[in-house]
């Protein structure tokens, strides 16, 4: 599999939810990591890794755990 970033629509708008949420409730941990997500292609890039990395593991592993 290959990363496809999402529409450029898509993060400006989760983007203007953050906006909105740190002008009402200040700036917190999850506001800014998804800040980060929003802003850094990169960060994207390598959370979607792990999320497969993770997956991959559970799918071959996770049997182990009942043995």
């Amino acid at each position: 599999m290959q990363y496809n970033d999402y529409p450029a629509e898509q993060i400006a708008a989760k983007l203007e939810q953050i906006n909105k949420f740190e002008a009402e409730f200040g700036e917190k941990p999850v506001s800014k990591s998804w800040r980060k997500w929003c802003t850094d292609y990169e960060y994207r890039k390598r959370e979607w890794e792990w999320r497969q990395a993770l997956g991959n593991y559970a799918s071959k592993n996770a049997h182990k755990a009942l043995l």
